[in-house]
């Protein structure tokens, strides 16, 4: 389903953020990306959104080098795919329900659509008695589960999550990653890039680790933290 062959990417300062990269995740697989800050774990995911494209090689997914998209075909490419992030990048402004809404909205969804298909992605992360809320009135876990709710209202095929727990407890990291887990049971693809070893291990699924922009071991099953 995804597939990088031969990546290399540079910034613009001669840094190599990525060097020779070649990966392949099935449909269906919940992947743990880890390695120190600087390894190369966000600039992988980037490719991946097409908000980057390499200096060399392709990133295909469903068989399509995605670098070779033009700018009208990117948006289809992202409803695929919902990213999640460690700062939330909610709406302060709309409530929880709004911040849901406004991602169908901003893609020409009829109200009807809209009504009907945020509460059942509230209610998967556990937030139906919060729709009303506005972030400031929800904790570090329930903003991050919204966050989650957003990024599922499109039922992407993708799920990439960059950090997702970094702002969070030991006891909220825990249920945004179950929460990762079964999803991934429904059948979305979940790449999870985090410094969180114990997650990951509780997680013991395949663990790819990266250190100054290389793949340095890839651990198909049963995964650890290992750096």
């Amino acid at each position: 389903m995804i597939k990088l062959k031969d990546i290399f990417t540079i910034y613009d300062d001669d840094f190599m953020a990525l060097d020779s990269i070649n990966l392949e995740i099935k449909d269906g697989e919940f992947v743990s990306l880890v390695g120190p800050s600087g390894a190369g774990k966000s600039t992988l995911l980037r490719l991946m959104t097409r908000e980057l494209k390499p200096n060399q090689g392709e990133v295909l997914i469903d068989g399509v080098d995605i670098a070779e998209l033009t700018s009208a075909q990117v948006p289809l490419l992202r409803r695929k795919i919902g990213t999640i992030f460690q700062d939330f990048k909610l709406l302060s402004r709309k409530n929880a329900f709004e911040n849901v809404a406004f991602a169908l909205e901003v893609s020409g969804a009829e109200p009807d659509e809209i009504n009907e298909d945020v509460p059942k992605v509230l209610s998967i992360v556990g937030l139906t008695d919060k729709a009303k809320n506005f972030p400031h009135q929800l904790s570090g876990g329930e903003k991050q589960r919204l966050a989650i709710a957003r990024s599922l209202i499109h039922r992407p095929r993708i799920l990439l999550a960059d950090e997702p727990t970094g702002n969070l407890d030991m006891v909220n990291s825990y249920d945004v990653v179950k929460l990762l887990m079964k999803i991934n049971e429904f059948g979305t693809t979940v790449i999870l890039a985090t410094h969180n070893r114990e997650v990951v291990n509780a997680v013991g699924r395949r663990v790819i680790s990266m250190e100054k922009g290389k793949i340095v071991r890839d651990q198909v099953e049963q995964g650890k933290y290992i750096i």
